[in-house]
């Protein structure tokens, strides 16, 4: 078991991952109304590994100068297996974004939101096969975080009937449930940073590809949205990916998804900061009930380390 010191600094950089997330979803929306999905997940992506490749080059140049003939051997065998987990986490991120973009031609913002949460669920479940025991007290903050993202993504008049959109949702889903495992797997054997500048150049690579067979991409139109580019494309790719990967070295995968369910927290919060959009005593409690399930499941954590010392 991981100590209680270790296990906070995973919270931590998690719940930073989701405020920068939280808050990008205005940048996002913003150049959502400019360019189209591929368009702008292709430069978004593309962007974030952009602003991570100079620092991998000069941070593994200045430490090669350090390291002998055998430590360099075995850095070029550790970035061959970070290379082929890279691919394959930017193929998996590549279907889960790209998907969940096209399920707003369908269904409504909020109700994509909640189905895509569904991996708070999927991924305790798929533990179960992975013969990983989790706690009751665990099962019940996931479902607090479950109902509290209901209030918090749904309207009080929206009824939740079931459409094309919502089950791409749901296989998106799917998708980040299979990217949360495989960074729980990978990211203790790799570089966090290298894996993360992969998973981005595979993922953009993917989408430029579909954004030349289906969009058409403007060149001014592009430029009218670069400022929510930029912002999206280094904090929410660059950046708070890349803390995903690290948060995930120090954090068991359920309460990781959790925690990073908490952007929609932080994106309600952020409209009504950025954008002076007001809450809704809906919103509100949605909030309130998701802070209480993460505080209550880390509380738990820490009295289970204390009596497990006992």
């Amino acid at each position: 078991m991981q100590n209680q010191k270790t296990q906070l600094k995973g919270v931590l950089i998690l719940l930073v991952t989701a405020i920068i997330w939280g808050s990008s979803f205005v940048s996002q929306s913003v150049g959502a109304e400019a360019v189209e999905p591929f368009t702008f997940m292709a430069v978004r992506t593309l962007m974030g590994a952009a602003f991570l490749l100079p620092f991998v080059l000069v941070r593994d140049k200045i430490s090669a100068a350090k390291m002998t003939k055998e430590e360099l051997f075995i850095r070029k065998r550790q970035n061959q297996k970070t290379i082929v987990y890279g691919v394959l986490l930017g193929i998996v991120l590549a279907i889960a974004t790209n998907i969940q973009q096209y399920a707003f031609n369908y269904s409504t913002a909020g109700k994509i939101a909640f189905v895509t949460a569904m991996y708070m669920f999927f991924v305790p479940i798929a533990g179960i096969f992975m013969k990983k025991r989790l706690p009751l007290d665990i099962w019940l903050c996931v479902l607090a975080g479950f109902v509290g993202l209901y209030f918090l993504c749904f309207k009080h008049e929206e009824s939740f009937v079931v459409n094309k959109g919502d089950m791409l949702a749901l296989i998106c889903a799917v998708f980040f449930t299979v990217q949360i495992l495989l960074i729980e797997r990978y990211a203790k054997l790799c570089d966090g940073i290298k894996l993360s500048c992969i998973e981005f150049f595979t993922a953009g690579l993917i989408t430029f590809i579909l954004m030349l067979i289906f969009d058409h991409p403007v060149w001014a139109a592009i430029k009218v949205c670069a400022p929510a580019l930029l912002y999206s494309g280094i904090m929410s790719c660059g950046i708070a990916y890349t803390l995903q990967i690290v948060g995930q070295k120090y954090c068991e995968a359920t309460i990781a998804s959790l925690l990073m369910c908490m952007e929609s927290v932080f994106a309600v919060l952020s409209a009504a900061i950025i954008l002076g959009e007001k809450l809704t005593p809906r919103e509100i409690t949605g909030c309130t009930i998701m802070f209480s399930a993460i505080v209550i499941s880390q509380l738990a954590d820490v009295i289970r380390a204390k009596k497990a010392k006992a």
